[in-house]
């Protein structure tokens, strides 16, 4: 073989190991991305009902229906019937702190009584006096801020806040007249604690 020929042989075998041929798994990967493509591409199936499944299907849909309809109402119920109790029980709570609070008022009413009965003692002390009124003042103020106050017995008599025990005549003054206080009468709000126990005029 003359030179010529041999550097031809070797440059030949050369080029084929330079440039291998494609190998197989890239053909395999491109079948089974068409492959994909065409499962994609496919249309999904269908399928029609018959008049029965139709039927069973529509009276399935009615009485989930029919169910929800029922939950809701009955869920509605008791969020009434809660805020109705929730209603209730804050009622009840604030009239019990209110009779609460009377009735701790009433227990000091006679202590009121006695600075009245003092207040009318002539002790002759001025200085003594002074502090009786200082201590009754500072008493009625502090009852004053849990709503306490005085009732009115002036004028005509009213049941709703006079207790009449004593009547008599006077010359001058209408029937019914109130003409004495012997007892102070007190409310609460508008609660009665302790009706005025009064004379009145004939």
């Amino acid at each position: 073989m003359s030179k010529h020929k041999k550097e031809e042989a070797v440059q030949t075998a050369q080029e084929s190991v330079e440039t291998p041929e494609a190998p197989e798994t890239a053909q395999t990967d491109a079948e089974q991305t068409e492959t994909k493509t065409a499962e994609e591409d496919a249309e999904p199936e269908s399928y029609t009902l018959t008049a029965e499944e139709f039927k069973t299907v529509q009276m399935h849909i009615q009485q989930l229906q029919k169910e929800k309809d029922e939950t809701v109402a009955l869920l509605q119920r008791n969020q009434a019937d809660f805020d109705n109790y929730r209603r209730r029980n804050a009622s009840i709570r604030s009239d019990s702190l209110e009779e609460g609070r009377r009735e701790c008022i009433k227990e000091l009413l006679p202590v009121l009584d006695n600075f009245d009965r003092a207040m009318a003692a002539d002790s002759g002390d001025e200085g003594w006096r002074e502090g009786i009124v200082l201590v009754q003042r500072q008493l009625m103020d502090t009852l004053g801020k849990l709503g306490l106050s005085e009732i009115d017995a002036t004028g005509a008599f009213d049941p709703n806040f006079h207790e009449a025990v004593m009547q008599e005549k006077a010359e001058g003054r209408q029937s019914g007249e109130i003409l004495a206080v012997f007892q102070k009468g007190y409310r609460v709000g508008d609660k009665i604690v302790r009706h005025s126990m009064v004379k009145v005029a004939e």
